[in-house]
């Protein structure tokens, strides 16, 4: 993944600020899955800007805020580790993807709710999206979601990876239903 950035200089004229490769977050509890962090902010963008990247400390955004990226899905098949030490597993994701899953649920694995509108287009591959009830839509390349802060989770039932495409905007919203 290459990542080119443009920005406006003292003058005002546009330059490029940055051209570079943006390695993957690859953690230990889930293999063959990948998380491309390319852009966000917590706070709407205001122009001109000089092209340095944003504050994003959190894989979410709070409300105003957004993130740019791509994620893409090993098959559910792919082989799981066995994890020696779930603590130092947690703690790795918690580093590199902050915030990341503290909303998934414990009871249910891979179901989660956010407090984000997001935008999600299926770049490559195929992949499942459950909501609430257990209802399933098959997504394909070319097909996109609009996720308007629902619960939901994502299966690859596919023997090839699922690459999406995902821009994530932070909303306000009510307390989580008991």
């Amino acid at each position: 993944m290459r990542r080119v950035v443009t920005g406006r200089d003292a003058t005002g004229r546009s330059v490029f600020v940055d051209d570079a490769p943006i390695d993957p977050i690859l953690t230990e509890l889930a293999p063959g899955t990948e998380w491309h962090r390319l852009w966000g902010g917590d706070v709407p963008p205001t122009l001109p800007a000089d092209g340095t990247p944003p504050d994003q400390p959190r894989y979410f955004p709070p409300p105003g805020g957004y993130r740019f990226g791509l994620f893409t899905l090993a098959p559910d098949s792919a082989p799981r580790p066995v994890v020696a030490d779930p603590a130092a597993a947690r703690a790795e994701i918690d580093r590199q993807l902050p915030g990341m899953y503290d909303f998934n649920e414990r009871d249910h694995p891979g179901m989660h709710t956010t407090p984000t509108v997001d935008f999600d287009l299926v770049l490559s591959g195929e992949i499942w999206l459950e909501l609430d009830d257990g209802e399933e839509r098959l997504l394909r390349a070319g097909d996109c979601v609009v996720q308007n802060g629902t619960r939901h989770a994502w299966h690859n039932r596919s023997d090839q990876p699922c690459t999406l495409l995902v821009a994530i905007l932070g909303a306000d919203a009510p307390p989580e239903r008991a």
